[in-house]
């Protein structure tokens, strides 16, 4: 029972997440205290895991029909609505009090505002009507290192913009590879994503156009003074590889194969950028 409990919450999801908080929490110039990290990492992983757990009660009918997810607890019936609900609650309450009485009210606030988006306005709303459900879900994805960043300073500024923008621009070409190489489910379920609306070719030259905004986003930590040289260089370096595998797509002949390899260089990515701005 208690592995049911625990998928529920989308612990893969949480995990990757533990990184780009760290970004933002040690992106900071201030002093880190380990508890403070420690309290932070608890309390946006509990409201991540409240939003998984209300994501996944709320998609089980459409996760029925997709390969990846027919076999999630839900769609099997294994745990109950009111379980469910209370299991989601207690998460969300506790991620938000510890957040604000561990760390500040305002680094609770902004994770408020990512599950809200998160819920509200992806998973209730524009998921299931809309290709803009995406980019919603990108402004709820960028939300952790924000949070990282405002639990150690306790202010909302230009960084923490930069840690944003980066995270937003970052998930969307990201979001349009795997939706490539998982466009039978998404056209089974019925989801308006990218290439079931406007096309593979579309999306191909989208995710193009995109990777190079998101290389400027990465450079806003050394021109706000956050990151010396060696991190630009190293920064422009991975987003020009991703840059030229993202060309390369225009040519292939496996779409599906080389939008995966997208995904998995896009994970390459990040880590790597989380690394350089925690370093």
């Amino acid at each position: 029972m208690i592995k049911h409990y625990y998928s529920l919450a989308k612990p893969g999801i949480i995990y990757g997440n533990i990184l780009t908080v760290s970004a933002g929490y040690f992106l900071n110039k201030g002093p880190h205290g380990f508890g403070l990290y420690c309290l932070t990492l608890v309390g946006i992983s509990l409201v991540m895991a409240c939003g998984c757990v209300v994501n996944n009660y709320y998609d089980r009918d459409i996760d029925e029909r997709m390969e990846r997810t027919k076999n999630r607890v839900l769609v099997q019936g294994l745990i109950s609505k009111r379980s469910v609900f209370v299991y989601a609650f207690l998460l969300g309450a506790t991620g938000l009090l510890i957040l604000s009485l561990g760390a500040n009210i305002l680094t609770g606030a902004i994770a408020a505002i990512g599950l809200f988006f998160y819920l509200v306005i992806y998973t209730f709303w524009l998921k299931r009507r809309s290709i803009l459900g995406t980019f919603v879900g990108g402004v709820a994805g960028a939300i952790p290192p924000v949070v990282g960043y405002c639990a150690a300073s306790n202010q909302l500024d230009f960084t923490a913009l930069a840690l944003f923008m980066i995270l937003f621009i970052w998930q969307l070409p990201h979001a349009y590879a795997i939706a490539i190489y998982r466009m039978k489910d998404y056209q089974a379920a019925n989801i308006p994503v990218l290439p079931v609306i406007k096309g593979l070719s579309y999306t191909k030259i989208m995710m193009i156009c995109l990777i190079p905004i998101f290389m400027i986003t990465t450079w806003m930590p050394f021109l706000l003074g956050n990151k010396g040289i060696e991190y630009l260089v190293a920064a422009s370096i991975v987003g020009v590889l991703w840059l030229v595998l993202g060309i390369l797509g225009l040519w292939t002949q496996d779409i599906h194969k080389w939008a995966r390899r997208m995904f998995l260089f896009s994970i390459v990515v990040i880590v790597a950028l989380c690394i350089m701005l925690i370093v």
